[in-house]
């Protein structure tokens, strides 16, 4: 590993001030998961790593029935997962944090650092984008609110400066009559890449007809793809068997995959077919009044 300067801000101004000091040289710190096993690797090699854990406010853990849910950029995966919020009003994201890794891992790893690492197969990511979660990115300039549906540009490229630092993850409160999930397919249950992904979150008016839905789908697309001619097909239908199979296809000719060592394009394109419709049906089964 090739030598460094490390740096422990203590608040959010002076971690910014450093990255400014080192535009282009320094990497951010937190769960380091990524970040270490890269620079062992020489993949990564920056000359100022810059360590957030002592900044106050990067632990918050937050639930409001109005507001929704804040998730500072410490929070684990391991605490996504396990939290009764999480579980109770976000079952996708707390299935995505599940699926994650390891549990070692999960123990360390953040939210925000494996949305800004920007994968195609990237678990957490569908969730977030189905659940409509805004990014607060904070910059010289002030702070910033983006969906995360709009953060990633391309596998492993985000539209965050190399001077800004995502501090919060903000997702809307559920509306009642609200179900979610999220299915990973691949060739292991745990530590396994996801071959596809696909998470949903469905609001059912009092007549039974959709209100509203997001459906997304991972490791097709160079970066996470809202299935929005799928979603049209169901919003403000009754979702009956016949149109769940319908969404289920056009979320299937929506999809955009290569074929890799995981699987070959048409084998994803049948397996987002196959999934969508499961969990449709998972998180119809999931609505609570």
């Amino acid at each position: 590993m090739k030598d460094f300067e490390y740096f422990q801000p203590a608040t959010l101004d002076d971690a910014l001030a450093l990255l400014q000091r080192y535009r282009g040289s320094g990497s951010l710190f937190a769960g380091g998961t990524d970040l270490l096993v890269q620079m062992k690797e020489h993949v990564r090699q920056p000359a100022q790593v810059i360590d957030i854990k002592k900044i106050p406010g990067m632990d918050d853990f937050a639930f409001d029935a109005k507001t929704g849910l804040r998730l500072g950029a410490l929070v684990t995966t391991r605490q996504v997962e396990t939290s009764p919020i999480t579980l109770r009003h976000y079952a996708g994201l707390a299935k995505a944090a599940t699926d994650f890794a390891s549990i070692q891992v999960r123990h360390r790893a953040t939210v925000v650092g494996n949305v800004c690492r920007a994968s195609p197969s990237a678990d957490t990511l569908p969730p977030l984008i189905a659940d409509g979660a805004d990014l607060l990115i904070q910059g010289p300039a002030g702070q910033r609110r983006i969906p995360v549906q709009d953060f990633c540009t391309g596998p492993g490229r985000t539209v965050l400066a190399a001077d800004e630092i995502v501090t919060h993850i903000q997702i809307p409160a559920p509306p009642p009559r609200t179900g979610k999930a999220y299915i990973k397919h691949g060739r292991r249950a745990q530590m396994e890449l996801a071959t596809v992904g696909v998470a949903v979150r469905i609001t059912l008016d009092a007549d039974g007809s959709v209100a509203d839905l997001g459906l997304v789908l991972a490791a097709v697309a160079p970066t996470p793809l809202r299935a929005l001619r799928a979603e049209a097909l169901l919003r403000g239908r009754r979702p009956t068997t016949e149109a769940l199979a319908a969404a289920a296809q056009a979320a299937s000719d929506e999809a955009r995959p290569i074929g890799d060592v995981r699987g070959s394009a048409d084998y994803r394109r049948e397996m987002v077919r196959v999934l969508t419709r499961r969990a449709l049906e998972q998180a119809l089964r999931e609505i609570r009044p």
